[in-house]
């Protein structure tokens, strides 16, 4: 095993063959590293492209590269020796201090495991966090695999990086600021946000579906910090008026993806572009459009856009109360209540029961998507339709099944593709359709849908420590398809929902804790009370700070904290 130790100041790592320390100094700061197990070997490199190349060509113990000083170190550590080994990091204002500090690994306290869930949230969030040297931050991007090779050195997608803002959220609020920062900072002048953000390109023709004010308004709940809201509102109100005017390509109230006349991105003013902004953009759903070019629209009515734009509106209505501008917090609440009761009635499609995207022509597209489930999320669905779309859920030949919802109907003969958006299952999708079951008080379906989702990730997590992009929607693997990122960022929301049934804050009932099954403890996760472990033992819950216990309940089933 390599550990190669590089940054981009270019300031000279050192190893301190005495002390078995690596350290680096940058202005006034030093950092430092020291491995339980000492390297067997230290070698000395300009870049990390000579390391690589030297490890190809010349093989895993050539000594010419010897050395105590350098760009780049490697600490090579041979595994059969040291299958196992800890590592200790410092950081302090002098050399003296963080060589002191950096203590031999054997001698310090292992970290606790959070817990099952909270452990691969923290372990998918922390290696696709990567430094965008360009732009000077570091962000979590969505996979780590791109960032070098397909986006030119730095880049994001925009609900990708919003979700990752959220899941690190739980155990690292400073982290989800710059991931928010990056996204918001990113805002045109007409006032959306760009789908996506490159070293190479900038789709400012087109956003994406508004998950961020959702998001953030989480996160406030989470944090109870108020900064969230005030470094987001104002862009957020701003994105989701530009989709409310030019996503209305016929004039009825009702959205259809788009792109609009303005900059030089890739597929600008195709039928590509504006599937785009479904971010499910090879999606059967989208078969029948067609692109408008007058409306610069396709001629489609969206179920999901709609109903994340009706849900968008709501929590703008919820910043803006917070923030004291009751005027603007009445017309968001308006605007989605007149969304909410179109979306009701226009989408339904009553000879399948089940809700569908809608051409202008009147007629409804024929495949469904778990877009289909999102009236739950915005609340417009009455409760006959509830009743069937909990039906369609559980049908194994629509969306039931061992492993979760497919990214279409199991019927579809668009299944049969396995190709992206068509047919295999996607976290996201899970993750949306379970906060809309959540809402409409459909706890039972809910805790259904995590099990599954728990299940699916958990085959390739325990075994090969993978958090595929997407996976095959009957055998659940995730890397049958070359397309699928092997560790991709989003993944995280399926662990997230089974930490969930632990604690969650959520918009409809706030902060709420689970005092159910056997003894655990979870945590450090962030709370309104700080950083707390959550501990449950013969029956009974407790949240502690430090050494102080907060709340304790003996009460079983979902529980909020006093």
């Amino acid at each position: 095993m390599v550990l190669a130790l590089s940054q981009s100041d270019g300031a000279l790592w050192h190893y301190d063959a005495e002390d078995r320390t690596a350290y680096c100094t940058i202005g006034p700061r030093t950092v430092a590293i020291k491995a339980k197990h000492d390297p067997l070997l230290v070698t000395a490199h300009d870049t990390l492209d000579d390391l690589r190349s030297e490890y190809e060509t010349s093989g895993y113990w050539y000594l010419a590269s010897r050395g105590t000083a350098a760009k780049v170190l490697a600490l090579r550590i041979n595994l059969e020796e040291a299958p196992e080994n800890d590592f200790a990091v410092a950081i302090a204002d002098r050399k003296d201090l963080v060589l002191v500090s950096v203590a031999a690994p054997s001698s310090q306290t292992k970290v606790a495991s959070r817990g099952a869930a909270l452990d691969a949230m923290a372990d998918i969030m922390g290696w696709n966090t990567i430094w965008d040297g360009v732009n000077h931050r570091s962000y979590i991007t969505c996979s780590r695999n791109w960032d070098l090779k397909k986006f030119g050195v730095f880049g994001f997608w925009l609900n990708d990086t919003a979700i990752n803002a959220f899941i690190v959220a739980q155990f690292d609020p400073d982290q989800a600021r710059e991931n928010l920062a990056l996204l918001l900072s990113a805002v045109t002048p007409q006032g959306n946000l760009p789908c996506i953000m490159t070293g190479n390109d900038a789709w400012v023709d087109r956003t994406q579906t508004p998950l961020i004010s959702f998001i953030v308004w989480q996160i406030y709940l989470r944090t109870g910090n108020r900064l969230f809201i005030d470094m987001a509102y104002a862009i957020l109100a701003r994105n989701n008026a530009w989709i409310r005017t030019l996503r209305d390509g016929n004039g009825n109230g009702l959205l259809e993806f788009g792109s609009s006349d303005m900059g030089q991105g890739l597929y600008k003013g195709t039928k590509l572009a504006a599937k785009d902004e479904s971010f499910m953009d090879n999606s059967p759903i989208h078969d029948e459009a067609r692109w408008n070019e007058k409306s610069r629209t396709l001629d489609c009515e969206d179920v999901g856009l709609n109903c994340l734009v009706c849900l968008d509106c709501e929590m703008l209505a919820h910043m803006a109360r917070l923030l004291g501008l009751s005027e603007e917090a009445r017309k968001h609440d308006g605007e989605a209540a007149a969304l909410r009761q179109k979306i009701g009635t226009h989408f339904w499609d009553d000879s399948r029961k089940i809700f569908a995207n809608r051409l202008w022509s009147g007629a409804f597209v024929k495949s469904v998507a778990p877009t289909s489930f999102y009236p739950l999320l915005c609340d417009a669905a009455s409760k006959e339709q509830k009743k069937h779309l909990l039906k369609h859920l559980d049908d194994p030949k629509k969306f039931g099944g061992y492993f979760g919802l497919p990214s279409v109907a199991r019927d579809d003969p668009a299944l049969a593709d396995n190709v992206y958006w068509r047919g295999r299952i996607w976290p996201i999708l899970n993750w949306l359709v379970w906060n809309g079951l959540e809402r409409a008080g459909e706890v039972e379906a809910a805790d259904r849908l995590v099990d599954k989702s728990w299940r699916l990730f958990i085959k390739s997590w325990e075994s090969r420590r993978l958090s595929p992009e997407n996976y095959h929607p009957e055998t659940g693997e995730g890397l049958d398809q070359p397309d699928s990122d092997p560790f991709y960022s989003w993944t995280a929301l399926l662990p997230f929902t089974k930490h969930a049934q632990v604690m969650n804050f959520s918009p409809w009932q706030g902060w709420q804790l689970r005092n159910e099954g056997g003894d655990f403890a979870v945590g450090p996760v962030i709370t309104p009370l700080g950083a707390v472990m959550v501990t449950r033992k013969n029956g009974t819950l407790s949240l502690r700070r430090g050494e102080e216990t907060v709340f304790t309940s003996e009460k079983q089933g979902r529980i909020t904290p006093a």
